[in-house]
């Protein structure tokens, strides 16, 4: 009777296991296309915590169901049951398992955060030096024959420098090699980026959801961040964090193209004459202010930037 309960318990784990991975390897397709090097690493922990969410999930609702259907007492029992004790043994377990999962957990998480590089408000800040002074799906815009993998290390891979300007509400893009300034953000695939992070005013959080990356943006610090992209399309940026009035607002463009393509866009953007960029912030703020009661505490958005190339 005992190796028979044995072997139903391993059964039950075995299917429980097959059922729960097969629930994990789904979780690919809940969040957008893998558009970073990154995006791989947060999807892999992604997909092992909706694993084991899942097999905890399906064992704790299979026994209490099992429980219901089986160990029920019969309608008109209304009698207590056994007086069972507590089993040190079993506590021990129950008490054992979760401890040993949440530093399971713990550890991954934080190992897929050192890996993605994302700085928090009390690290020591790297001091940049400037050269010079819907969900957000991927629109493929065509196939680029270079492929990228996590096993490449990312002092192998050309590097380009950026740097993003935030404030309240526009975001700000420029490219020191060419002194060329954008409201959209042009990447080359396959290189390592780095960018140089500024806000004016407040702060605000540089999120890209196909790139899973997210890095708060501190006032009055410079914050270096790098990540890879390595799927060519068009994807959304947006303030992660409330900065204000405007905040909806605050989007931009990412535009990842291959290395042919983003040089002629720095080479036509380079020909244009700076010009003031529209601002939808700025827009609503000028006509909405006519109505405005006196006395009533406004945040003036910033000046619409001056840019080279706008959407």
């Amino acid at each position: 009777m005992k190796i028979r309960n044995i072997l139903l318990l391993s059964t039950i784990a075995i299917a429980l296991t097959a059922v729960s991975l097969w629930i994990g390897s789904l979780a690919y397709f809940w969040l957008p296309p893998q558009a970073a090097a990154e995006s791989r690493l947060f999807d892999e922990l992604f997909s092992f915590l909706v694993t084991l969410g899942a097999f905890i999930f399906l064992g704790v609702t299979g026994t209490l169901m099992y429980s219901v259907i089986f160990h029920r007492a019969g309608k008109y029992d209304t009698s207590d049951g056994p007086p069972i004790e507590g089993n040190l043994t079993l506590e021990i377990v129950w008490t054992t398992i979760p401890v040993l999962l949440v530093f399971w957990i713990a550890g991954y998480s934080f190992q897929i955060y050192e890996q993605m590089g994302i700085q928090g408000p009390m690290e020591a800040i790297h001091m940049h030096i400037p050269i010079g002074m819907k969900s957000a799906n991927a629109a493929p815009m065509k196939e680029d024959a270079q492929t990228i993998s996590l096993s490449t290390s990312p002092s192998t891979l050309p590097v380009e420098d950026i740097e993003v300007n935030a404030k309240q509400w526009a975001w700000v893009f420029r490219y020191p090699k060419t002194g060329v300034t954008s409201t959209e953000l042009h990447l080359p695939v396959n290189y390592r980026i780095r960018l140089a992070m500024q806000s004016e005013d407040v702060l605000h959080g540089f999120y890209v959801p196909a790139f899973r990356i997210k890095q708060d943006i501190i006032p009055n610090r410079n914050i270096d961040f790098e990540f890879t992209p390595i799927r060519i399309g068009k994807y959304q940026l947006t303030d992660s964090e409330f900065s204000g009035t405007y905040f909806a607002t605050m989007q931009a463009n990412v535009v990842v193209e291959s290395s042919e393509d983003y040089k002629k866009w720095l080479a036509e953007a380079a020909t244009r004459k700076p010009y003031p960029a529209h601002n939808q912030a700025a827009s609503e703020y000028a006509q909405e202010s006519k109505k405005l009661i006196k006395g009533w505490a406004t945040v003036a958005p910033a000046q619409p930037p001056v840019v080279n190339y706008e959407l």
